[in-house]
């Protein structure tokens, strides 16, 4: 599979996993360990740093995956920003996921919050990663402001409903030159390798492994699904039209 860069640095899956939601940190580290994922979300707020045998940094060690603090659980620009730059003190992370929340029901992305807190983070050195709206002119203003991902939600937070809107991804994806990954509301494998055969570079999910029947299985899952929709997408499907036999009409045997 061919890389993914971010801000310069390459990883080698197209699959971002949360580390949230799951009924221990035995199964948290299991799920995460079959999706083969590169880079898992933290919420910083939730973050325990006390080294503890059963802390995140001892399940899921640093020097083994790249950590992707975010702003969970923030509605207003200033309060992300606080959140984040707490995640640099902490760790020496730059890298981070913007998450500026406009509404408590809908979980739905504040849109003039995200873009101001994308340019205060900007300044400050960060590499944003943003979820956004599934908004075009709003991914284009974030990508103006200095984001490194455009990350369009596929439907609400944790619903699970799948792509709701493929055709204002899609045009995000033909004008973005950073990367465009699809965040929130994937719930199954087909829902990741539809946005990947989008050409999508890349899934970010959680509540769709973790409140899976089987989160290790639904993980290995998630994991082929979007290696098979990237091969899909760089092979290049087929035209649609009417229907056209399989096998040639000529050099038939006359009977």
């Amino acid at each position: 599979m061919d890389s993914l860069t971010i801000a310069g640095r390459r990883f080698t899956s197209r699959l971002l996993v949360g580390t949230g939601k799951y009924k221990d940190m035995q199964q948290t580290r299991e799920a995460i360990e079959a999706s083969g994922a590169d880079i898992i979300t933290v919420a910083v707020r939730r973050m325990d740093l006390s080294g503890s045998s059963e802390s995140l940094q001892q399940v899921l060690p640093p020097d083994r995956y790249t950590y992707l603090p975010n702003s969970a659980g923030c509605y207003t620009a200033d309060d992300a920003v606080r959140t984040l730059r707490l995640a640099r003190e902490l760790g020496g992370w730059d890298l981070v996921k913007l998450e500026v929340i406009g509404d408590k029901i809908t979980l739905l992305p504040d849109e003039p919050e995200t873009l101001r807190a994308t340019q205060m983070l900007v300044a400050e050195g960060f590499k944003v990663m943003v979820y956004t709206t599934a908004n075009a002119a709003l991914a284009r203003d974030l990508e103006s402001a200095g984001a490194c991902a455009i990350m369009p939600l596929a439907a609400p937070i944790g619903s699970g409903l799948g792509i709701q809107n493929p055709d204002a991804i899609a045009t995000i994806i033909a004008n973005a030159n950073v990367p465009v990954l699809v965040d929130a509301g994937i719930g199954t494998a087909s829902d990741a390798a539809i946005a990947m055969e989008m050409g999508c570079d890349g899934v970010l999910l959680n509540t769709a492994i973790a409140h899976a029947r089987e989160p290790i299985g639904m993980a290995t899952a998630m994991k082929l699904a979007v290696q098979a929709g990237r091969l899909s997408y760089l092979a290049g499907r087929m035209q649609k039209g009417a229907a056209d036999a399989s096998s040639p009409q000529t050099g038939l045997i006359t009977v």
